[in-house]
Protein backbone atom coordinates (compact mmCIF):
# COMPACT_ATOMS: atom_id res chain seq x y z
CA UNK A 1 0.00 0.00 0.00
CA UNK A 2 1.16 3.08 -0.83
CA UNK A 3 2.66 5.64 2.20
CA UNK A 4 0.01 8.14 3.81
CA UNK A 5 -0.29 11.07 1.70
CA UNK A 6 0.24 14.53 3.54
CA UNK A 7 -3.22 16.09 3.33
CA UNK A 8 -3.24 19.96 2.65
CA UNK A 9 -3.23 22.26 5.71
CA UNK A 10 -6.78 23.36 5.36
CA UNK A 11 -8.13 19.88 5.84
CA UNK A 12 -7.48 19.46 9.18
CA UNK A 13 -8.98 22.88 10.42
CA UNK A 14 -12.38 23.65 10.90
CA UNK A 15 -13.74 25.49 8.38
CA UNK A 16 -17.83 25.82 7.62
CA UNK A 17 -19.04 28.49 5.49
CA UNK A 18 -22.61 27.61 4.79
CA UNK A 19 -24.61 29.64 1.84
CA UNK A 20 -27.61 30.04 2.18
CA UNK A 21 -28.73 32.91 -0.57
CA UNK A 22 -28.02 33.66 -3.96
CA UNK A 23 -25.51 36.37 -3.23
CA UNK A 24 -23.39 34.34 -1.34
CA UNK A 25 -23.24 31.45 -3.61
CA UNK A 26 -22.20 33.46 -6.41
CA UNK A 27 -19.44 34.58 -4.55
CA UNK A 28 -18.12 31.47 -3.48
CA UNK A 29 -18.62 30.04 -7.83
CA UNK A 30 -16.52 33.11 -8.10
CA UNK A 31 -13.91 31.87 -5.48
CA UNK A 32 -13.57 28.00 -7.18
CA UNK A 33 -13.68 29.37 -11.17
CA UNK A 34 -9.91 28.82 -11.90
CA UNK A 35 -10.05 25.70 -10.32
CA UNK A 36 -9.41 22.78 -12.22
CA UNK A 37 -10.33 19.96 -9.88
CA UNK A 38 -13.66 20.58 -7.13
CA UNK A 39 -14.95 17.72 -5.16
CA UNK A 40 -18.54 17.30 -4.68
CA UNK A 41 -20.93 15.15 -1.91
CA UNK A 42 -24.53 15.72 -0.58
CA UNK A 43 -26.91 14.62 2.09
CA UNK A 44 -30.46 13.75 1.28
CA UNK A 45 -33.23 12.98 3.82
CA UNK A 46 -34.77 9.83 2.02
CA UNK A 47 -34.45 7.87 5.49
CA UNK A 48 -37.05 10.73 6.71
CA UNK A 49 -39.54 11.77 3.83
CA UNK A 50 -41.54 10.48 1.32
CA UNK A 51 -40.20 12.49 -1.44
CA UNK A 52 -36.66 12.37 -0.59
CA UNK A 53 -34.38 15.78 -1.74
CA UNK A 54 -31.04 16.88 -1.46
CA UNK A 55 -30.48 19.01 1.80
CA UNK A 56 -27.30 19.85 1.75
CA UNK A 57 -24.14 19.52 -1.01
CA UNK A 58 -20.57 19.88 0.05
CA UNK A 59 -17.86 21.45 -2.37
CA UNK A 60 -14.39 21.44 -1.42
CA UNK A 61 -11.26 22.50 -4.05
CA UNK A 62 -7.67 22.44 -2.64
CA UNK A 63 -8.05 26.02 -1.39
CA UNK A 64 -11.42 25.65 0.07
CA UNK A 65 -14.21 24.10 1.01
CA UNK A 66 -18.20 25.18 2.19
CA UNK A 67 -21.62 23.78 2.26
CA UNK A 68 -24.60 24.69 0.27
CA UNK A 69 -27.89 24.76 2.50
CA UNK A 70 -30.13 23.15 -0.55
CA UNK A 71 -33.81 23.60 2.18
CA UNK A 72 -32.84 27.15 2.19
CA UNK A 73 -31.72 27.63 -1.45
CA UNK A 74 -33.39 25.49 -3.67
CA UNK A 75 -31.82 26.97 -6.91
CA UNK A 76 -28.57 26.20 -8.23
CA UNK A 77 -28.72 27.39 -11.44
CA UNK A 78 -25.57 29.85 -11.16
CA UNK A 79 -23.71 26.07 -10.16
CA UNK A 80 -24.60 24.63 -13.88
CA UNK A 81 -22.09 26.38 -16.06
CA UNK A 82 -19.21 24.64 -13.89
CA UNK A 83 -20.82 21.41 -13.61
CA UNK A 84 -20.92 21.39 -17.93
CA UNK A 85 -17.30 23.07 -18.21
CA UNK A 86 -14.88 20.28 -19.61
CA UNK A 87 -11.93 21.75 -17.89
CA UNK A 88 -12.89 21.21 -14.80
CA UNK A 89 -12.83 17.48 -13.23
CA UNK A 90 -15.80 17.45 -11.11
CA UNK A 91 -14.76 14.64 -8.37
CA UNK A 92 -17.09 12.48 -6.13
CA UNK A 93 -17.15 8.97 -4.38
CA UNK A 94 -19.88 6.66 -5.37
CA UNK A 95 -21.62 9.34 -8.10
CA UNK A 96 -24.78 7.31 -9.11
CA UNK A 97 -26.52 8.61 -6.57
CA UNK A 98 -25.53 12.37 -6.39
CA UNK A 99 -25.58 12.28 -10.27
CA UNK A 100 -29.09 11.23 -10.24
CA UNK A 101 -30.37 13.86 -7.13
CA UNK A 102 -28.35 16.49 -8.89
CA UNK A 103 -30.64 16.46 -12.14
CA UNK A 104 -33.43 15.39 -10.12
CA UNK A 105 -33.69 18.68 -7.71
CA UNK A 106 -31.78 21.19 -9.81
CA UNK A 107 -31.75 19.98 -13.39
CA UNK A 108 -28.10 19.98 -13.00
CA UNK A 109 -26.05 17.74 -15.69
CA UNK A 110 -22.36 16.93 -15.86
CA UNK A 111 -19.60 16.78 -17.86
CA UNK A 112 -16.14 15.66 -17.03
CA UNK A 113 -16.73 13.27 -13.69
CA UNK A 114 -14.45 11.41 -11.96
CA UNK A 115 -15.61 8.71 -9.31
CA UNK A 116 -12.97 8.32 -6.94
CA UNK A 117 -14.97 4.64 -5.82
CA UNK A 118 -15.41 3.67 -9.09
CA UNK A 119 -11.76 4.37 -9.75
CA UNK A 120 -10.66 2.46 -6.61
CA UNK A 121 -12.40 -0.59 -8.13
CA UNK A 122 -10.37 -0.36 -11.28
CA UNK A 123 -7.31 -0.37 -9.51
CA UNK A 124 -8.22 -3.90 -7.81
CA UNK A 125 -9.06 -2.00 -4.33
CA UNK A 126 -11.03 -4.13 -2.42
CA UNK A 127 -12.55 -1.75 0.62
CA UNK A 128 -13.80 1.01 -1.65
CA UNK A 129 -16.13 2.39 0.52
CA UNK A 130 -14.76 6.31 1.04
CA UNK A 131 -14.23 5.87 5.07
CA UNK A 132 -12.33 2.48 4.35
CA UNK A 133 -9.93 4.80 1.03
CA UNK A 134 -9.77 7.47 3.03
CA UNK A 135 -7.97 5.33 5.81
CA UNK A 136 -5.77 3.46 3.65
CA UNK A 137 -4.92 6.46 1.60
CA UNK A 138 -4.30 9.71 4.14
CA UNK A 139 -4.74 7.58 7.57
CA UNK A 140 -8.15 9.45 8.59
CA UNK A 141 -10.89 8.07 9.94
CA UNK A 142 -14.24 9.85 9.24
CA UNK A 143 -16.43 10.09 11.92
CA UNK A 144 -20.33 8.43 10.84
CA UNK A 145 -22.52 9.37 13.72
CA UNK A 146 -24.38 11.74 11.68
CA UNK A 147 -24.69 9.35 8.86
CA UNK A 148 -28.52 8.51 9.30
CA UNK A 149 -29.24 12.07 10.66
CA UNK A 150 -32.24 13.57 9.16
CA UNK A 151 -30.53 16.46 7.15
CA UNK A 152 -33.31 18.27 6.24
CA UNK A 153 -33.78 19.67 9.86
CA UNK A 154 -32.51 22.89 10.62
CA UNK A 155 -30.29 24.73 12.20
CA UNK A 156 -27.66 22.25 11.34
CA UNK A 157 -25.08 21.76 14.02
CA UNK A 158 -21.33 22.87 13.72
CA UNK A 159 -20.58 18.84 14.13
CA UNK A 160 -22.93 17.85 11.98
CA UNK A 161 -21.34 20.19 9.13
CA UNK A 162 -17.93 20.06 9.71
CA UNK A 163 -19.23 15.67 9.43
CA UNK A 164 -20.54 16.15 6.05
CA UNK A 165 -17.64 18.54 4.66
CA UNK A 166 -15.11 15.81 5.82
CA UNK A 167 -16.61 13.40 3.50
CA UNK A 168 -15.60 15.90 0.28
CA UNK A 169 -11.93 17.55 1.72
CA UNK A 170 -9.91 14.96 0.85
CA UNK A 171 -11.34 14.31 -2.24
CA UNK A 172 -9.44 16.41 -4.92
CA UNK A 173 -6.05 15.18 -3.64
CA UNK A 174 -7.51 11.49 -3.52
CA UNK A 175 -8.22 12.09 -7.04
CA UNK A 176 -4.87 12.81 -7.81
CA UNK A 177 -3.46 9.73 -6.50
CA UNK A 178 -5.84 7.68 -8.16
CA UNK A 179 -5.68 9.03 -11.45
CA UNK A 180 -1.50 8.32 -11.98
CA UNK A 181 -1.97 5.01 -10.28
CA UNK A 182 -4.61 4.07 -12.85
CA UNK A 183 -2.57 6.22 -15.77
CA UNK A 184 0.63 4.08 -14.47
CA UNK A 185 -1.45 0.55 -15.40
CA UNK A 186 -2.92 1.90 -18.09
CA UNK A 187 -6.38 1.66 -16.94
CA UNK A 188 -7.05 5.65 -17.05
CA UNK A 189 -8.79 5.07 -20.35
CA UNK A 190 -10.90 2.70 -18.93
CA UNK A 191 -12.86 4.97 -15.86
CA UNK A 192 -12.91 8.43 -18.27
CA UNK A 193 -15.23 5.82 -20.30
CA UNK A 194 -16.86 4.84 -17.32
CA UNK A 195 -17.37 8.09 -15.41
CA UNK A 196 -18.75 9.54 -19.11
CA UNK A 197 -21.10 6.89 -18.98
CA UNK A 198 -21.88 7.83 -15.60
CA UNK A 199 -22.50 11.08 -16.05
CA UNK A 200 -25.81 10.13 -17.99
CA UNK A 201 -27.94 8.45 -15.42
CA UNK A 202 -30.76 9.41 -14.31
CA UNK A 203 -34.00 8.27 -11.47
CA UNK A 204 -36.70 6.14 -12.60
CA UNK A 205 -39.92 8.05 -13.31
CA UNK A 206 -43.12 6.94 -12.15
CA UNK A 207 -44.82 5.77 -15.34
CA UNK A 208 -48.01 4.04 -13.91
CA UNK A 209 -46.58 0.53 -13.52
CA UNK A 210 -47.50 -1.76 -11.10
CA UNK A 211 -45.91 -1.41 -7.94
CA UNK A 212 -44.87 -5.12 -7.53
CA UNK A 213 -42.82 -5.34 -10.69
CA UNK A 214 -40.07 -3.44 -7.90
CA UNK A 215 -41.01 -5.64 -5.57
CA UNK A 216 -38.44 -8.60 -4.47
CA UNK A 217 -40.26 -11.92 -4.88
CA UNK A 218 -43.28 -10.94 -6.78
CA UNK A 219 -42.63 -13.14 -10.11
CA UNK A 220 -42.79 -16.06 -7.87
CA UNK A 221 -46.36 -15.52 -6.90
CA UNK A 222 -49.99 -16.59 -8.08
CA UNK A 223 -52.61 -13.83 -9.56
CA UNK A 224 -54.45 -14.03 -6.60
CA UNK A 225 -51.75 -13.03 -4.02
CA UNK A 226 -50.31 -10.96 -6.85
CA UNK A 227 -53.74 -8.76 -6.53
CA UNK A 228 -53.36 -8.48 -2.77
CA UNK A 229 -49.85 -7.74 -3.01
CA UNK A 230 -50.25 -5.21 -5.31
CA UNK A 231 -53.60 -4.02 -3.07
CA UNK A 232 -50.99 -3.48 0.18
CA UNK A 233 -48.34 -1.74 -1.93
CA UNK A 234 -50.99 0.89 -3.03
CA UNK A 235 -52.11 1.32 0.29
CA UNK A 236 -47.99 1.26 1.65
CA UNK A 237 -47.75 4.18 -0.63
CA UNK A 238 -50.89 6.26 -0.24
CA UNK A 239 -50.02 6.49 3.62
CA UNK A 240 -46.40 7.39 2.78
CA UNK A 241 -47.59 10.08 1.21
CA UNK A 242 -50.26 11.57 3.10
CA UNK A 243 -47.78 11.31 6.58
CA UNK A 244 -44.90 12.35 4.12
CA UNK A 245 -42.83 9.49 5.64
CA UNK A 246 -40.61 6.94 3.78
CA UNK A 247 -42.07 3.63 2.89
CA UNK A 248 -40.69 1.30 5.31
CA UNK A 249 -41.51 3.64 8.02
CA UNK A 250 -45.43 2.41 7.13
CA UNK A 251 -44.68 -1.24 6.85
CA UNK A 252 -41.66 -3.15 5.63
CA UNK A 253 -41.25 -5.33 2.32
CA UNK A 254 -41.69 -8.76 5.04
CA UNK A 255 -44.48 -7.75 6.68
CA UNK A 256 -46.12 -6.84 3.20
CA UNK A 257 -45.13 -9.70 1.55
CA UNK A 258 -46.65 -12.24 4.68
CA UNK A 259 -49.37 -10.47 4.89
CA UNK A 260 -50.08 -10.75 0.83
CA UNK A 261 -49.51 -14.87 1.26
CA UNK A 262 -51.65 -15.28 4.53
CA UNK A 263 -54.22 -12.97 3.61
CA UNK A 264 -55.45 -12.90 7.34
CA UNK A 265 -59.22 -11.82 7.96
CA UNK A 266 -59.34 -10.46 11.12
CA UNK A 267 -57.03 -8.28 13.80
CA UNK A 268 -56.41 -11.39 15.77
CA UNK A 269 -54.44 -12.87 12.90
CA UNK A 270 -52.60 -10.43 12.31
CA UNK A 271 -51.09 -10.27 15.91
CA UNK A 272 -50.64 -13.86 16.13
CA UNK A 273 -48.46 -14.32 12.68
CA UNK A 274 -46.28 -11.21 14.22
CA UNK A 275 -46.73 -9.24 10.51
CA UNK A 276 -47.23 -5.57 12.11
CA UNK A 277 -46.00 -4.18 15.75
CA UNK A 278 -48.90 -3.29 17.91
CA UNK A 279 -48.82 0.49 16.68
CA UNK A 280 -49.13 -0.83 13.61
CA UNK A 281 -51.87 -2.87 13.78
CA UNK A 282 -53.35 -0.20 15.59
CA UNK A 283 -52.92 2.56 12.77
CA UNK A 284 -53.58 0.17 10.06
CA UNK A 285 -55.07 -3.12 11.25
CA UNK A 286 -59.16 -2.15 10.13
CA UNK A 287 -57.31 -0.83 6.41
CA UNK A 288 -55.26 -3.40 6.33
CA UNK A 289 -58.09 -5.89 6.49
CA UNK A 290 -60.06 -4.20 4.27
CA UNK A 291 -57.60 -3.70 1.49
CA UNK A 292 -57.00 -7.63 1.38
CA UNK A 293 -60.74 -8.29 1.37
CA UNK A 294 -61.13 -6.11 -1.32
CA UNK A 295 -58.48 -7.40 -3.41
CA UNK A 296 -60.31 -11.05 -2.71
CA UNK A 297 -63.15 -10.03 -4.49
CA UNK A 298 -61.20 -8.98 -7.86
CA UNK A 299 -62.63 -11.53 -10.84
CA UNK A 300 -60.26 -13.90 -12.07
CA UNK A 301 -60.16 -12.50 -15.27
CA UNK A 302 -59.30 -9.42 -14.17
CA UNK A 303 -56.32 -10.40 -11.86
CA UNK A 304 -52.85 -9.29 -12.54
CA UNK A 305 -49.87 -11.81 -14.33
CA UNK A 306 -46.78 -11.12 -13.49
CA UNK A 307 -45.06 -10.36 -17.18
CA UNK A 308 -42.00 -12.76 -18.11
CA UNK A 309 -39.48 -12.04 -20.72
CA UNK A 310 -39.76 -14.32 -23.81
CA UNK A 311 -36.60 -16.83 -22.49
CA UNK A 312 -34.96 -18.12 -25.72
CA UNK A 313 -33.27 -21.40 -25.13
CA UNK A 314 -29.39 -21.13 -25.80
CA UNK A 315 -28.15 -23.53 -28.04
CA UNK A 316 -25.19 -26.37 -26.93
CA UNK A 317 -22.34 -24.06 -29.09
CA UNK A 318 -23.45 -20.99 -27.11
CA UNK A 319 -23.22 -22.63 -24.21
CA UNK A 320 -19.64 -23.73 -24.61
CA UNK A 321 -18.51 -20.33 -26.01
CA UNK A 322 -19.78 -18.64 -22.98
CA UNK A 323 -18.25 -21.17 -20.58
CA UNK A 324 -14.83 -20.59 -22.48
CA UNK A 325 -15.71 -16.82 -22.35
CA UNK A 326 -16.44 -17.06 -18.26
CA UNK A 327 -12.92 -19.00 -18.09
CA UNK A 328 -10.86 -16.67 -20.18
CA UNK A 329 -12.20 -13.85 -18.33
CA UNK A 330 -11.79 -15.31 -15.04
CA UNK A 331 -8.33 -15.83 -15.45
CA UNK A 332 -7.82 -12.59 -16.70
CA UNK A 333 -9.48 -10.91 -13.51
CA UNK A 334 -6.71 -12.68 -11.57
CA UNK A 335 -4.07 -11.41 -13.54
CA UNK A 336 -5.08 -8.03 -13.77
CA UNK A 337 -6.27 -8.22 -10.17
CA UNK A 338 -9.38 -6.99 -10.98
CA UNK A 339 -13.31 -7.52 -9.97
CA UNK A 340 -14.14 -10.44 -12.86
CA UNK A 341 -18.06 -8.81 -13.17
CA UNK A 342 -16.34 -5.15 -14.06
CA UNK A 343 -13.94 -6.97 -16.73
CA UNK A 344 -17.26 -8.52 -18.21
CA UNK A 345 -20.39 -8.68 -16.45
CA UNK A 346 -22.31 -12.06 -17.05
CA UNK A 347 -24.87 -10.30 -19.37
CA UNK A 348 -22.22 -9.37 -21.70
CA UNK A 349 -20.39 -12.83 -21.22
CA UNK A 350 -23.97 -13.79 -22.46
CA UNK A 351 -24.78 -11.85 -25.48
CA UNK A 352 -21.35 -12.16 -26.51
CA UNK A 353 -21.46 -16.02 -26.62
CA UNK A 354 -24.70 -16.11 -28.49
CA UNK A 355 -23.54 -13.67 -31.02
CA UNK A 356 -20.05 -15.00 -31.48
CA UNK A 357 -18.93 -12.06 -33.00
CA UNK A 358 -15.35 -13.34 -35.45
CA UNK A 359 -14.40 -10.18 -37.12
CA UNK A 360 -13.94 -6.45 -35.20
CA UNK A 361 -16.92 -5.50 -37.40
CA UNK A 362 -19.20 -7.78 -35.53
CA UNK A 363 -17.46 -6.88 -32.25
CA UNK A 364 -18.25 -3.25 -32.79
CA UNK A 365 -21.92 -4.32 -33.58
CA UNK A 366 -22.47 -5.69 -29.80
CA UNK A 367 -23.84 -2.24 -28.06
CA UNK A 368 -23.69 -3.16 -24.37
CA UNK A 369 -19.87 -3.30 -25.05
CA UNK A 370 -17.89 -0.93 -23.38
CA UNK A 371 -15.00 0.99 -26.15
CA UNK A 372 -11.85 0.02 -23.50
CA UNK A 373 -13.29 -3.55 -23.51
CA UNK A 374 -13.44 -3.71 -27.08
CA UNK A 375 -9.96 -2.15 -27.33
CA UNK A 376 -8.00 -3.98 -25.02
CA UNK A 377 -9.84 -7.33 -25.39
CA UNK A 378 -11.08 -7.60 -28.12
CA UNK A 379 -8.77 -9.56 -30.16
CA UNK A 380 -8.18 -12.16 -27.51
CA UNK A 381 -12.41 -12.33 -27.03
CA UNK A 382 -12.72 -12.95 -31.30
CA UNK A 383 -9.91 -15.73 -31.20
CA UNK A 384 -11.73 -17.84 -28.40
CA UNK A 385 -14.69 -17.41 -29.92
CA UNK A 386 -13.22 -18.68 -33.17
CA UNK A 387 -11.64 -21.66 -31.67
CA UNK A 388 -15.16 -22.55 -30.20
CA UNK A 389 -16.64 -21.79 -33.38
CA UNK A 390 -18.95 -24.47 -34.78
Amino acid sequence: MPPAFRLPPFASRLIIPVIENLRELKDAVKGIETEKRVGFDLEADSMYHFSEKVCLLQVASKNTAFAIDTVKLRDLSVLKPLFMREDVIKIFHGADYDVRSLFRDFGIEIKNLFDTELASRFLGIKGTGLEAVLKDRFNVKLEKKYQKKDWSERPLSADMLNYALNDVRHLVSLSEILKKELNDIGRLSWVKEECKILCRVRSAEDNGEPLFLKFKGAGKLKPKTLAVLEALLCFRKEMAQKKDRPLFKIMGNDSILKLAETRPDSLEKIMNMEALSQRQLDIYGKDVLRVISKSLNIPENMLPVYPRKKVYAISESASKRIEALKLWRDKKAVKLNIDPGLLLNKALINSIGVKKPVTKEELEAIIDMKNWQRREFGEEIIKILRRTAS
